[in-house]
């Protein structure tokens, strides 16, 4: 790489340095994009895919589980707003509870 003594230039010739070398970089960046797009769809080609097939593969995943709430089944009798489902760590009131000798049937709702 060329050194470039940079301390002669001026601010706005900086800048305007700046300027050139990003569209410089953006543009050779569009570059490899493209050429890895044709290289992609060289290979698709070949092999006989279609672009849809390509980018729909069976890689969908099921949703089933996922982001379904699930009721509780414990609350603190001290502070009814406390509740737990039962999955997960336990909270301070339960683990509390059952050292002072509670069961956790005793936190059931």
């Amino acid at each position: 790489m060329a050194n470039i003594d940079l301390a002669s230039y001026n601010l706005s010739e900086l800048k305007g340095l700046q300027h050139d070398i990003e569209k410089e970089i953006k543009s050779r960046q569009q570059g490899e994009l493209e050429k890895a797009r044709q290289q992609v769809l060289a290979i698709a080609k070949g092999a006989g895919i279609s672009i849809d097939e390509l980018l729909t593969t069976g890689t969908k995943k099921s949703n089933k589980g996922k982001g379904q709430k699930v009721q509780a089944q414990y609350q603190n009798p001290a502070d009814n707003d406390q509740t737990w489902t039962g999955r997960g760590r336990q909270p301070k009131w339960i683990a509390e509870g059952i050292a002072g000798g509670k069961t956790l049937d005793d936190f059931r709702i």
